[in-house]
């Protein structure tokens, strides 16, 4: 198998594997938050059960313990304090469930990073002429142009067949996913292969070739 697909072929895995860690780490903190939301639900249920039957406890007037400088405000404000208090610590409580599923999804995009910089590394190492060929091809595939060969490229760039095969060879020697795809044992069309393309788009690969 040729070490460029292989390599290309694992890169797909490990992206796909790092895709459902994710969907499962979004799954987990969805239900993290439905039972906040539960747990929310039975402490103002409960709030409002204190607080009902405070307010009619039996042979009890209620503005009997009003303030005399203030007549008719209750000086009674314990039952908002211990619900606030209560509310508070259970939201801090559960504040704390999400830090390991966050620490997971950063390791999930550390992963991503080392995918980008050997990535960086490996098209850091293009000429100038080598990157040109590699976006006009990458390009071309852009505005689904399907038979893509060395003479296309070669009226795209005003250069020579012989030159851009030239060109094509050293990109495939440095790692760069080129596919040649012979067909009516003539012509050989020209690919940029499709694991890289799900990798990163040309802007990203030229933005990360900058770094």
């Amino acid at each position: 198998m040729d070490p460029i697909k292989e390599a290309f072929s694992k890169i797909k895995e490990d992206i796909i594997l790092l895709k459902n860690e994710i969907f499962n780490l979004k799954d987990q903190i969805n239900e993290i938050q439905t039972t906040q939301t539960h747990i929310s639900s039975q402490i103002d249920q409960q709030t409002d059960t204190q607080t009902h039957n405070q307010t009619h406890m039996p042979n009890s007037p209620p503005y009997e313990q009003s303030s005399i400088g203030n007549r008719g405000v209750p000086t009674d404000r314990q039952t908002d304090q211990p619900t606030h208090q209560q509310t508070d610590n259970s939201s801090h409580n559960l504040s704390k469930d999400p830090i390991s599923e966050f620490a997971k999804a950063n390791e999930i995009l550390n992963s991503l990073d080392e995918l980008k910089r050997d990535i960086r590394f490996k098209f850091k190492g293009l000429t100038p002429q080598e990157m040109l060929v590699f976006s006009t091809l990458y390009s071309l595939e852009e505005q689904n142009i399907e038979q893509i060969t060395y003479r296309t490229l070669a009226e795209q760039l005003q250069l020579s067949e012989s030159s851009i095969r030239d060109y094509i060879n050293k990109l495939t020697k440095k790692g760069v996913p080129i596919e040649k795809i012979r067909q009516n044992n003539k012509t050989i069309l020209l690919k940029v292969s499709k694991d890289l393309k799900n990798v990163a788009t040309l802007d990203t690969i030229c933005q990360l070739r900058e770094l």
